[in-house]
């Protein structure tokens, strides 16, 4: 993988990447990216929706509603404040059941995490927030999301902290014990968003 001395050269070369694509996987659009200016904080996400796919901006459909929500965030704040990768660019596409969105493939996962490494490095922001199973995997190992959120863990002198993800789909969150697990890392969310906004 390149290593990049600016942000606005690895978002050249993401936009124009197709490496899942020529791989044989049926993906259903181009690189989502958002090119936040100066954002706080550093968002992973699992991959972008059909929503998402379509408009090019992460976190347009419901589940991004849900998590502005959660965040105590509207549109405007979300995305001055947020960096928003994800650990695949590209609308995976529908899985051949037809229902929800198709999960990307681990092998779809290795060829696209460069990029958001990359984006973490030339960043350093000093706190990632992650949304969603594959991301908290990918970022700090975890196998569970029973094993991560409510907790912080320090990747590269950043704080992580794992959330689950907002869409509909899951069920996770039926489980008054997981509900009891989101409300402390949101409440710990909000505290580091609020330090990383005060200046020093």
């Amino acid at each position: 993988m390149t290593r990049y001395r600016s942000i606005a050269a690895l978002h050249r070369d993401l936009a124009a990447c197709r490496r899942c694509a020529q791989a044989g996987f049926p993906i259903a659009s181009t690189p989502v990216i958002e090119r936040a200016t100066d954002p706080r904080a550093f968002l992973l996400g699992q991959a972008p929706g059909i929503v998402e796919g379509a408009e090019g901006r992460p976190w347009r459909g419901r589940a991004g509603a849900t998590l502005r929500r959660w965040l105590g965030l509207d549109e405007e704040a979300f995305y001055a404040t947020f960096y928003c990768a994800s650990v695949t660019r590209c609308y995976p596409g529908r899985p051949p059941s037809g229902r929800g969105d198709r999960t990307p493939t681990a092998a779809e996962r290795t060829l696209c995490a460069p990029w958001w490494r990359e984006e973490l490095r030339l960043l350093r922001l000093p706190l990632v927030v992650t949304v969603g199973g594959l991301a908290a995997r990918a970022l700090v190992g975890a196998p569970t999301l029973a094993a991560c959120v409510g907790k912080s863990f320090v990747v590269d002198d950043a704080v992580v902290i794992p959330l689950p993800h907002p869409s509909g789909a899951s069920g996770w969150l039926g489980d008054p014990t997981n509900r009891a697990r989101l409300g402390k890392a949101l409440a710990h969310a909000r505290r580091e968003l609020a330090r990383a906004a005060t200046p020093g």
